[in-house]
């Protein structure tokens, strides 16, 4: 995507013309509601951009791997958000709706699981999950992670995204002296039907 480097670009236009009018909305200290719109498109705009450089990035050669690493995600995650998946049937793109509210779901999930709220942990699992994990089980993995890299400091973007039936989110949690990745997948009806924590595709002080 050579238009990527040229300022007549329209992704490029779209970015710099938000952000001026963003600039421009709190120096002038006009309505905050009009501030919040200009944020609003301005954050739009630059998941546009994000796209158009994964894109771009995909086109000269760069692997899932590559460009997981630079967001701080894994690749399949990084797949999962910005790849184009064609359904093998069809010849077709698949889509890549979610529900609406599956990101504050994951969200929500994911703060009450780096809090250690166990019990509340397993009510969100289902019927599967729960007969196969238990307040010890998590805890005693959490501990774990714990003892590798030290207190929990705060996770990376949660970004929900399609896997069939499912909605699936990969995220980065990040600790104090390194990083992993949490995998959770929700049913249909909202409920984790999976869960898998891995290391991070690099760690701080690992070599490229």
């Amino acid at each position: 995507m050579d238009g990527m480097s040229s300022a007549d670009d329209p992704v490029t236009l779209r970015v710099a013309d938000t952000a001026r009018r963003l600039v421009g909305e709190f120096t002038r200290g006009t309505s905050p509601e009009d501030a919040v719109a200009a944020a609003r498109d301005l954050a739009a705009a630059a998941d546009t951009a994000l796209q158009a450089a994964v894109d771009r990035a995909r086109a000269t050669g760069q692997s899932w791997r590559e460009i997981g690493d630079v967001l701080g995600t894994s690749r399949q995650a990084a797949f999962q958000r910005f790849g184009h998946p064609v359904d093998p049937r069809t010849g077709e793109p698949m889509t890549r709706a979610v529900p609406p509210a599956a990101a504050q779901r994951a969200t929500e999930f994911l703060a009450r699981f780096t809090a250690a709220r166990w019990e509340e942990v397993l009510g969100d699992f289902d019927d599967v999950m729960r007969e196969r994990h238990d307040v010890s089980l998590l805890a005693s993995g959490w501990a774990h992670l714990i003892g590798m890299f030290g207190s929990y400091q705060g996770m990376g973007d949660v970004v929900p995204v399609p896997a069939g039936d499912a909605t699936v989110a990969d995220v980065r949690l990040d600790f104090e002296a390194g990083e992993a990745m949490l995998f959770v997948r929700f049913d249909r009806d909202g409920k984790v039907a999976g869960l898998r924590l891995h290391p991070a595709s690099r760690l701080p002080g690992a070599a490229p």
